[in-house]
């Protein structure tokens, strides 16, 4: 009974440790390619990272309920930053990992609406209620930036900026992360500051 026991322990233990080695071989890292992906958008079409091979792409992980978010939005210095860089032929993608029933899950049509409402400019917005793209990205908090560069390598990974709290009276005096790398990398410098903790609500992942 005990040499039974073991072997069940053993294989459940291999199985962790199995998926947990897949996750880092395909988890989005600085310095190399951005994981691919194909997901459904709130205008019903299916966006592939590779639609946008040769553009600079950010990644932006969004829950509209979270305070972090908020911040961000209500003040309109995401909305500032999303037409300011798609103006420079910038692809600014928003995905939304909140799983069905948790905070900040949204219909098309909620998404939409929220979009009127906050006169937000992304090029699209990505539905990922299953977290399959917040997986491949291990993307951890709303908000989560990642950006791209046209060779399709993943050049920043982190917070929007260097001011945590939530209270969007820190939002001048922040240093962002996103338009330094994007400025730095189409200057044809390397990014200064690949990587940060990002800060925010952790994502909604389904369980």
């Amino acid at each position: 009974m005990r040499l039974k026991k073991m072997k069940t322990f053993v294989i459940l233990l291999f199985a962790v440790l199995s998926f947990n080695f897949s996750i880092s071989v395909f988890a989005a890292k600085v310095g190399e390619p951005a994981p691919s992906f194909s997901a459904p958008t709130v205008s019903g079409k299916e966006v592939k990272l590779s639609d946008y091979k040769g553009k600079y792409v950010v990644l932006e992980w969004h829950n509209n309920g979270c305070p972090y978010v908020k911040k961000h939005y209500d003040s309109g210095n995401m909305q500032r930053l999303q037409k300011e860089w798609t103006k420079k032929k910038v692809v600014w993608l928003t995905v939304i990992s909140s799983a069905e029933g948790k905070q900040g899950f949204v219909t098309a049509d909620e998404e939409k609406n929220f979009l009127q409402d906050k006169k937000a400019h992304p090029t699209q917005v990505v539905l990922d209620s299953e977290g399959t793209v917040g997986s491949l990205y291990e993307a951890k908090t709303t908000p989560h930036m990642f950006v791209v560069n046209p060779k399709g390598i993943l050049i920043y990974n982190g917070a929007i900026d260097d001011q945590s709290g939530t209270d969007a009276e820190e939002i001048p005096k922040a240093e962002n992360y996103v338009s330094k790398a994007l400025t730095e990398a189409m200057a044809g410098k390397s990014v200064s500051v690949p990587s940060t903790r990002p800060y925010g609500c952790s994502v909604k992942y389904k369980e």
